[in-house]
């Protein structure tokens, strides 16, 4: 008779990301591999750090919808002065706080909250934005609409990913669209706050 092998839990499962540039450059973190969470590839993070490179050094940065923190923590090995990160899996956000340890990084806030609240209450302003929120939920445009109140920075850089097969979601009116490229199911652009 043959022995049943368990099955893994799935919503414990770990992968790992990679930091491809700068300070921690090499360096791989454990993520968990949670039902949508969907670390941005290595491909995709080179194709957006090389249209960031200018501004990232310095930089006051948030990251949304954090997940694995692979975009935040990518900024901050190149130079970014600060990293807030938003996650509402507690799981992903305990993650997040074991690889900050493992980085000794003390310039990272990670918080456990809905990104949506957050902006609402926010009385920061950040001068570069990741938004990479879980697909077909229509969050990408209301996550702009609440970062547009308030939360940018004069000139504000802001990455936003989401499905390419979705361009129902319209980014505010005073963004203007730098960059754009899609690779397969996805599409990500780069915009830049002006409004005065």
């Amino acid at each position: 008779m043959s022995k049943l092998k368990k099955q893994p839990n799935k919503s414990a499962a770990k992968g790992q990301i990679r930091i491809i540039a700068g300070q921690y450059r090499g360096r791989k973190l454990p993520v968990l591999m949670a039902d949508g969470l969907r670390p941005t590839t290595d491909r995709v993070k080179e194709t957006v750090f090389n249209w960031l490179m200018p501004y990232v050094q310095d930089a006051k940065c948030l990251d949304c919808f954090a997940g694995s923190g692979g975009l935040g923590f990518e900024a901050l090995s190149r130079g970014a002065k600060s990293v807030t990160f938003i996650e509402l899996n507690k799981a992903a956000a305990q993650q997040l706080t074991a690889n900050k340890t493992l980085l000794k990084a003390d310039n990272i806030d990670i918080l456990s909250t809905n990104a949506l609240e957050f902006l609402q209450k926010n009385q920061q302003e950040f001068s570069l934005v990741f938004i990479d929120p879980p697909f077909r939920k229509g969050l990408a445009q209301k996550t702009a609409e609440a970062l547009s109140q308030q939360g940018l920075s004069e000139n504000a850089l802001i990455y936003v990913e989401m499905e390419s097969d979705n361009n129902q979601q319209v980014m505010p009116s005073h963004w203007q669209l730098l960059k754009e490229k899609i690779a397969g199911q996805v599409v990500y652009q780069l915009y830049q706050n002006s409004k005065v």
